[in-house]
């Protein structure tokens, strides 16, 4: 579904080519013309993940050759063909040899290289913050800047006044669209607690109903699991879950039934019980798990929104104008969804606060990511000056 979109990207960013302008700029110096230019970095490194291989590409090879650099392209080992594949369509587009490429392989064999080549100038990753923490380490070795795009664990907070059902399918689409296995995903799902029974009794009415199957198919909802070792961590976190003392009401365990034709999938599963402190609210699962936590009040609902080190995505739900401008302001998040949830678009930024990353990938600001600013100063007559006195 995702490839309807990425000629949105290209053709944005495309049309920003011819628009990276510098300024001329009023200068207190008699007798001197100052002006800035932006200038591309030269060759960028973009290593992607495999949740979203071809759209989080676009997000970073769009603007980065709009500001006139070069790209070597790391996919993630497990997802790799569509990328290479998109190769092909780059040398059948005409762009010359040399511009965009491609290397694949395991991170250490091929990322680290990439990361650590003397002639790559920046860095554009997405993936966990783990990776991320490495990638930065790393690049710090030679001050190289970099865009981080890294993981969440983001609110989705439910008011009273919310359209209750708009809600719940706004919670359904949060955390069990894409199997979880977004960086935006809603996997804290905050109830205030005058609504929190009814709200959790008609989220498992509908959560239950979500056919699990082939992801081919367009009528299914919640598809396998990517890799083995995700599968894996997902169901440790399960048990995790249990052993914290939250209570499991709906899936918590493996799906073998009709459609699952042998594959890695994880039913849609919901915790109530949960404490913001446990480590199925603070760590990022990836997967279709939900810890639901009630709250009392505005301030309530922003102290734990916020006591978490991610800071990706927030969503708030809610028919009171000014409480979702206090939220917007207060929520520690790169993105604030208000009555929405999981809504990007190539016009406006996207990245995280504390772990979730630096930078910002999408939207007009994207572009002066892979740009770097030379201030240039010209003096107008040449005249003998002090040497000892700055200009």
């Amino acid at each position: 579904m995702q490839t309807r979109y990425l000629a949105e990207w290209y053709r944005y960013f495309g049309g920003m080519a011819d628009k990276v302008e510098g300024a001329v700029l009023p200068s207190d110096k008699p007798g001197i013309f100052n002006f800035t230019r932006y200038e591309p970095l030269g060759v960028i490194g973009m290593i992607t993940a495999w949740n979203s291989p071809l759209l989080l590409l676009a997000w970073k090879l769009a603007p980065a050759l709009a500001a006139g650099n070069t790209a070597v392209i790391k996919p993630s080992e497990y997802a790799s063909a569509s990328t290479l594949e998109f190769m092909e369509l780059i040398t059948e587009a005409g762009i010359p040899p040399g511009v965009v490429n491609c290397i694949s392989g395991m991170g250490l064999e091929a990322g680290a290289p990439l990361v650590d080549h003397p002639d790559v100038a920046k860095i554009a990753f997405t993936g966990s913050d783990i990776a991320g923490q490495k990638i930065y380490e790393s690049a710090a070795r030679k001050i190289m800047p970099v865009t981080l795009e890294l993981g969440g664990k983001s609110p989705n907070i439910v008011f009273e006044d919310a359209d209750f059902e708009a809600a719940v399918m706004g919670a359904i689409s949060g955390i069990f669209a894409a199997t979880g296995q977004t960086c935006i995903a809603g996997s804290r799902l905050l109830v205030q607690r005058s609504i929190h029974d009814a709200f959790v009794e008609r989220l498992i009415e509908v959560a239950a109903g979500a056919k699990i199957g082939d992801p081919m198919s367009t009528d299914t909802h919640v598809e396998p699991v990517t890799t083995p070792p995700q599968y894996q961590k997902i169901l440790d976190y399960i048990d995790v879950a249990h052993a914290d003392g939250a209570t499991c009401i709906l899936g918590g365990k493996p799906y073998t039934g009709e459609g699952a034709k042998g594959s890695r999938f994880v039913e849609p599963t919901i915790f109530t019980n949960v404490t913001n402190d446990m480590r199925i609210a603070q760590e990022e699962v990836f997967g279709p798990i939900l810890s639901v936590i009630p709250f009392d009040t505005e301030e309530e609902a922003i102290n734990i929104g916020n006591d978490i080190v991610y800071g990706l995505a927030a969503g708030v739900w809610t028919r009171d104008i000014g409480r979702a401008l206090r939220m917007s302001e207060k929520l520690k998040a790169g993105t604030v969804w208000v009555n929405t949830y999981r809504a990007v678009s190539f016009t406006s930024p996207f990245g995280g606060y504390k772990r979730s990353g630096q930078g910002r990938e999408s939207g007009q600001e994207s572009i002066k990511e892979f740009l770097q600013i030379k201030s240039v100063w010209i003096a107008q007559q040449a005249t003998a000056a002090n040497p000892f006195i700055i200009r």
